[in-house]
């Protein structure tokens, strides 16, 4: 295994003795950078490059070794080295995205906020990806957008604070050198993102008091027409690091059900015909008492079904009764109202084994809509954790804990507990080929509580339709992240009320409707923000899953 070293900051030119690959140097600027690793791509053969700062002093030799054996694609030191919440005003256009929330700095988890200072990758990155942009004016805005662009092709990228475990942290102040000038947020935002939320995101600085407005006008008028890159294809890996013994899988799969017999019916069937034979199947059945479906177990007696009765709708309550009973070493979670291929445990284990992964998300696909492009169904870091397709792997639970009781008839119990995953440090990958049929039954489910009346794509497509976020939603937000991203989700599902679908002419009509409706989405999102926070008192509410 070669790893070649490329030495970066102030003591670049310092000698550094390095026995795993050549040294390279010239990194003093975004477009000296570039022109080195165009040099370096053209005549090296090694596996992997390092980029460091010789400050930290001396690279951990066999760590190194074991990363570029092990699993990811990009490890990094970032949040220890004070790329925390960079760049800034990615606050305003994606505040609530959850890998905008970073986890702790002194665990390993996945994140995308790389420095140049403390970064190792394999050459495959940069032969699929190309290379950073050049017109940036610092090598932090670069190197955030390079890795930004790096993660959403499908870079699996790993923070691993113990690359710069011996270093003296507390010499220099890496927070100040790894953030990046007001021209290049703007531009970050502008090339990732696009000329519009470019503009929002300087309209809201100003307001806010993030930057001077003078400033914010200054690096738009900066960025150019078009971006100076295509799009680069997803990014491929070859590596399997795992070959599962798929006869020993002890898969529980997890369905909460609730008057939605037809369709439960069709998922019993799905599982029955699986390449992978689930080693449980518990239902929990919040029916009402009158309405229950005693013959279940009987039309599916050839299934290992494990029936559980809840006379109290809710569904996290359901599934941590569910959890607490489950003995299988992973659980999928599906709907009572998905339609299943018959290969699906089979994707997701064999997707866990390939990346050495804790969780393995998969899509739900609607009836009516156009599948995946194949362009689109690649693997990537999984910023979502979809409890109609997911499959995990049980001592994940262990540390991040059960669903919380504060969504037990209320939308994002899934994302909640995602989020507490991700946090976690659980490696969490998303397979966009993986899909289960969605039918969004019209009862049972939230719909039974009334906590989704209206949808997301009802809202663009219904001109009187407005999508508001529920008190859930925002006491998520709220549990999450800062206060700055709490405000701004909220400004942006205002915005949201404005937008539509269709052609140009119904798409201004929908603003003017929701214009005249504005004074009452504001007044109704205040208000519900309020009770968000008498959430807070109360809740989180989180139990433990017992050995």
């Amino acid at each position: 295994m070669t790893v070649d070293l490329l030495l970066v900051g102030p003591d670049a030119e310092r000698e550094m003795r390095w026995t795993l690959g050549a040294i390279v140097r010239g990194a003093g600027s975004p477009r000296e950078l570039r022109a080195t690793l165009e040099r370096w791509r053209a005549t090296t053969r090694a596996d992997a490059l390092l980029f460091w700062d010789v400050r930290l002093g001396v690279p951990d030799a066999a760590l190194i070794t074991a990363l570029v054996a092990g699993r990811g694609d990009v490890w990094h030191a970032g949040l220890k080295l004070g790329t925390q919440n960079q760049p800034g005003l990615m606050d305003f256009v994606a505040p609530n995205w959850m890998l905008t929330c970073d986890p702790p700095a002194d665990i390993e988890a996945t994140s995308w906020r790389v420095p140049v200072a403390a970064c190792l990758l394999r050459t495959s990155v940069v032969d699929q990806l190309g290379l950073p942009c050049e017109d940036f004016a610092s090598l932090p805005g670069a190197m955030l957008e390079w890795a930004l662009r790096w993660i959403s092709r499908g870079v699996m990228m790993r923070h691993v604070p113990s690359l710069v475990e011996k270093a003296r942290l507390n010499e220099h102040n890496w927070a100040a050198e790894n953030t990046p000038t007001i021209d290049d947020e703007v531009r970050f935002v502008a090339y990732r993102y696009g000329r519009f939320w470019a503009r929002w995101c300087c309209a809201r600085g100003a307001m806010s008091g993030y930057a001077p407005a003078a400033d914010l006008l200054r690096g738009w008028q900066g960025v150019p027409p078009r971006r100076p890159y295509d799009e680069p294809p997803p990014y491929r890996t070859n590596r399997i690091l795992g070959v599962p013994d798929l006869s020993r899988a002890r898969v529980t799969v997890l369905i909460p059900t609730l008057n939605r017999y037809p369709y439960l019916h069709v998922v019993l069937a799905n599982l029955r015909d699986q390449t992978v034979r689930p080693h449980e199947i518990i239902i929990i059945d919040q029916s009402p008492i009158e309405k229950r479906d005693s013959t279940i177990a009987e039309k599916f007696a050839d299934l290992p079904l494990r029936l559980m009765f809840q006379d109290e709708p809710g569904q996290c309550v359901s599934r941590n009764a569910g959890l607490a009973v489950s003995t299988g070493d992973y659980i999928l979670f599906i709907d009572d109202d998905d339609e299943l291929g018959p290969a699906l445990i089979e994707e997701h284990l064999r997707n866990l084994h390939k990346f050495d992964a804790d969780v393995s998300a998969g899509v739900a696909t609607e009836v009516g809509t156009a599948p995946l492009e194949p362009d689109k169904r690649f693997v990537r870091a999984s910023d979502v954790f979809p409890t109609n397709n997911v499959l995990i792997r049980r001592p994940v639970l262990f540390r991040s804990g059960l669903f919380d009781l504060a969504f037990n008839r209320a939308p994002r119990a899934d994302g909640e507990l995602g989020m507490r995953v991700y946090q976690s440090g659980s490696f969490m990958v998303l397979d966009q080929g993986i899909a289960v049929m969605h039918h969004h039954a019209s009862e049972g489910g939230l719909r039974q509580h009334r906590a989704r009346v209206i949808t997301y794509r009802m809202s663009r497509e219904q001109l009187m339709k407005r999508s508001l976020p529920h008190i859930s939603e925002i006491y998520l937000v709220s549990r999450h992240f800062t206060p700055r991203q709490q405000r701004e989700a909220l400004w942006l599902r205002t915005l949201g009320t404005l937008s539509g679908r269709g052609s140009p002419g119904r798409r201004i009509i929908k603003a003017l409707i929701g214009g005249v409706m504005l004074p009452d989405t504001l007044k109704e999102t205040f208000s519900r923000r309020r009770q968000a926070a008498e959430w807070l008192k109360r809740f989180p509410q989180i139990s433990k899953l017992e050995a």
